[in-house]
């Protein structure tokens, strides 16, 4: 098996992107810019501890960072680690580039030889 150079990292982005209530917070975050927890948490039907928790997540995974102004905590998205999960897919899509491109190769040769 490859082993990715950033593969904790990649690991813990996808592991915080697979749920569907993160997903929804980062575009949320994406589409109106920094917000306080408590009205993140009124967008959706869960307790504001569980947003919280899913808000952790995302921190430790680096997509958001907190600001805390007085009594508020203000989140906002970080979508540099996005660059990570690009790089990676990229480099997938190269690698079945080059096996299609080879079978390409491998069935002209069959033509030919027919």
């Amino acid at each position: 098996m490859v082993e990715y150079k950033h593969d904790k990292n990649l690991t813990e982005l996808l592991k915080a992107m697979s749920d569907t209530t993160r997903r929804a917070l980062l575009t949320q975050l994406c589409q109106q810019g920094a917000s306080r927890v408590t009205d993140l948490a009124d967008h959706y039907d869960m307790s504001l501890n569980a947003i919280s928790k899913h808000i952790k997540i995302l921190e430790k995974s680096q997509l958001v960072r907190r600001r805390t102004i007085g009594r508020a905590h203000w989140i906002e998205a970080n979508l540099k680690q996005i660059n990570l999960v690009e790089k990676w897919f990229a480099e997938l899509k190269s690698i079945w580039e080059l096996r299609l491109e080879k079978l390409d190769e491998v069935m002209k040769g069959d033509m030919k030889n027919d």
